[in-house]
């Protein structure tokens, strides 16, 4: 998700991605783990998945920052 799309949401519903974005972020890590993943491009992905999760919480969780400071 694009740092401008989230600007744009309540705080409310940045603490609903960041809730989701957990979740799948222990989903894909439990599965990696657990060698769920039968091939490299898969574990690959996964890779990447985690990232990417990683960093949209933690634009997330700076947006949430930057309002409060706001007010």
């Amino acid at each position: 998700m694009k740092i401008e799309e989230i600007r744009e949401k309540t705080e409310q519903e940045l603490n609903e991605i960041i809730a989701d974005s957990k979740k799948q972020l222990f989903d894909i890590r439990f599965k990696k783990y657990t060698n769920k993943y039968e091939n490299s491009a898969d574990l690959g992905r996964a890779n990447s998945q985690i990232k990417e999760l990683r960093k949209s919480i933690a634009r997330a969780k700076t947006v949430i920052n930057q309002k409060k400071e706001v007010k």
